[in-house]
């Protein structure tokens, strides 16, 4: 199964209850295909580019919800009814191109199936030494300068 993100604006004034009731809807929808849902983000009360004009008036705010799961392919025909809901402003569904999960990634290279971890590095992300490599280049470049105006 592909997997995909259902993005969801909502209405500003949506409360809390009735936003969650809509996302758990598309979950059970999703749940009763077979389907997965493996994240769901809020993004809060987003400012929009322009006013999205519903039945209401316009929007210029809305609050924003990502659903990322795992369906199958006909999930878009099905997800068609949140076009009725007076809740959304908009929704989108992405489907996520060329992603590989599980062993399909550890496989990728290894034509035998055994894979060598020691060719993964063993840096940590959280070590600084990228912040100390910056402030030593500029501290030169600093030292060009004196150089080339002491020239002039």
């Amino acid at each position: 199964m592909p997997l995909y993100d259902c993005m969801l604006m909502l209405k500003p004034h949506v409360r809390k209850e009735a936003l969650m009731d809509l996302v758990a809807r598309v979950g059970k929808h999703v749940y009763s295909r077979n389907g997965v849902v493996t994240d769901i983000k809020s993004f809060g009360t987003v400012q929009l580019g322009y006013g999205i004009k519903k039945l209401d008036g316009r929007h210029y705010q809305g609050q924003l919800m990502q659903m990322t799961m795992m369906a199958t392919p006909n999930i878009n025909k099905e997800l068609h009814y949140l076009n009725k809901e007076d809740r959304l402003l908009r929704w989108l569904l992405v489907k996520h191109r060329d992603v590989k999960f599980g062993l399909e990634f550890m496989d990728e290279d290894d034509e035998d199936g055994d894979v060598d971890f020691s060719e993964f590095p063993r840096d940590s992300i959280f070590d600084n030494d990228d912040s100390e490599d910056s402030d030593d280049s500029s501290s030169q470049d600093d030292d060009d300068d004196d150089s080339t105006n002491n020239h002039k």
